[in-house]
This record gives C-alpha cells, sequence and structure tokens, in this order.
C-alpha cells in the first residue's frame, strides 16, 4: 500500500509509505490519501490527525516525475485503475494533497525529512508542523518547467515573507530545517527520533481539548482569512456562537468547578 492509515484514540496516523521512491505522489497515493482524508473527516471520533513519511530521508518528494506527471500530461498511457481515474479526474490529486479540501479538523505534520514539491505543498493545509534536523524544504517545479500548483503561488507568500518565498519560487532551491523554523514554517526542529514522538504529544493535548471548539476555531481561521475586520469579526461571531449553545461548553466549566477532566462528546 502507498499510505498506512491507521486510527489509535482519537488520532488519525497517515504515513507516506513509497519510502523507494521518496515517498513520491503517484495515482495509487492519491487515491489513498483522499480516502483518509474523508475518512479523518467523517469519523467524529478522529479529533487530529498526524502525516508523516515512511523512512528518515524523506517526508515527500512530491508528485511522482515517472508516474504522475506524464498520467497528468496525456504522456503517458494509463495502466492501471489509479492510472485511470486520476487521468480522468487530475483534481483527485489537488484534493489529496489538501489543495482544495474542506478540512476542519486539526493536522500536524511530523515532517521527518525532506518537504519538497508537492510535498512541501501539502505542508501549507497542515496546522503544527514538527521537522526533523535532516528535513529539507523547497519547491523545485520550475527547475523541470512545471507549475509549482498545490496552492504555492497563493499560501507560500500568506505563511513566509513575501521576498522568501518568492525566492523558493523562482529559483527553486532548497531550504534547511533551520531557516525554515526561523521564518516560522515551522513549530520546532528536532532530533529525528523526537519527532514523531512531539507530534504525538501535540496530538494528544489536542484531543483532549473541547472537539467543537477546535474545528470552530480552524474554520473561522481559514474562512477569515482576506477578509476586513469588520467581515472577519462578523465572520468569528456567527462560527463561535454555535459553540456556546453546545453542551460541550456546558461541560467544560462545570469540569473546572469540580476540579475534574472534562468529558466532551462533541455535541
Amino acid at each position: 500500500m502507498a499510505l498506512i492509515y491507521e486510527k489509535k484514540e482519537n488520532i488519525a496516523y497517515l504515513t507516506l509509505n513509497r519510502p523507494e521512491a521518496h515517498n513520491a505522489i503517484d495515482p495509487e497515493t492519491v487515491l489513498e490519501l483522499l480516502d483518509a482524508w474523508e475518512d479523518y473527516r467523517d469519523d467524529d471520533s478522529l479529533r487530529c490527525a498526524v502525516i508523516s513519511g515512511e523512512g528518515d530521508k524523506t517526508f515527500c518528494s512530491g508528485a511522482d516525475l515517472e508516474k504522475l506527471i506524464p498520467i497528468f500530461t496525456g504522456a503517458k498511457k494509463p495502466e492501471t485503475d489509479a492510472d485511470k481515474k486520476v487521468q480522468q479526474n487530475p483534481l483527485l490529486a489537488t484534493r489529496a494533497l489538501l489543495r482544495d479540501f474542506q478540512l476542519y479538523k486539526p493536522v500536524i505534520a511530523a515532517v521527518n525529512g525532506n518537504a519538497i514539491a508537492g510535498g512541501m505543498e501539502l505542508l501549507y493545509s497542515t496546522d503544527i508542523r514538527i521537522a526533523s534536523e535532516n528535513a529539507r524544504f523547497g519547491l523545485q517545479e520550475v527547475k523541470w518547467a512545471i507549475f509549482p500548483m498545490g496552492g504555492s503561488s497563493v499560501k507560500l507568500p500568506r505563511q513566509i515573507p513575501y521576498a522568501k518565498a518568492m525566492e523558493m519560487l523562482l529559483t527553486g532551491e532548497l531550504i534547511d530545517a533551520g531557516e525554515a523554523y526561523r521564518l516560522g514554517f515551522i513549530n520546532r526542529v528536532l532530533p529525528q527520533d523526537k519527532v514523531m514522538e512531539e507530534a504525538e504529544r501535540i496530538a494528544g493535548i489536542i484531543v483532549e481539548n473541547g472537539p467543537l471548539a477546535v474545528t470552530a476555531v480552524k474554520k473561522a481561521v481559514l474562512s477569515n482569512t482576506g477578509l476586513t475586520l469588520h467581515e472577519g469579526l462578523a465572520k468569528e461571531m456567527e462560527i463561535a456562537m454555535p459553540v456556546f449553545m453546545s453542551d460541550d461548553v456546558k461541560e467544560g466549566p462545570r469540569a473546572f468547578k469540580e476540579k475534574r477532566k472534562p468529558v466532551f462528546k462533541g455535541k
């Protein structure tokens, strides 16, 4: 399988599983990733996701230049059912990489190695990013005359300073984990054997919080992008009010008063 998808204690784990190909995205990976994201979105028992890559060198090297890109361009005829599905609907790939997939549950990236091209673009839609010391980041599409259409021209300049974003987009050069941290693109840089441990620690904190509040906060942040201050505050109120009408919002203060752990039901 191109993706390992597991569920443990309210956490969904997605592990890209093509280490022999630097965890590059092929048609099979596209379909399995999309299925996993849909399941995570729809399973109310899951409150946080952690995505990583198999091996100790690469998180994800982006689209497979031999198996995925030629399918998109028509340079290669479909050989498998996955090839046919992706060629018939290229938007499946953008959804699998979360470019065009509406997801308000939190996603943590455990970046165990290089995140390049589509691998870096996948990170744009994650919320917290923990990287190993050996990780490098970049968008090398222009080196191969490809447009980085996983959201890079829109999202990268919003997540790091404009001039640095343009340097990465136009040169295709990579930056190391230390620079990615200084730019605010990732939250932590740790030894590789500590990356998943830290990702799980943070996920463990998140799943203990009120699930309605967590998803509403993420929805508000994403929905307010590009709005005026007045519009944003109105949208925040619209999203927040249903949370204040929930049973969970009664349970939280009650548990605090009774000095016990709250039991949230997402209702």
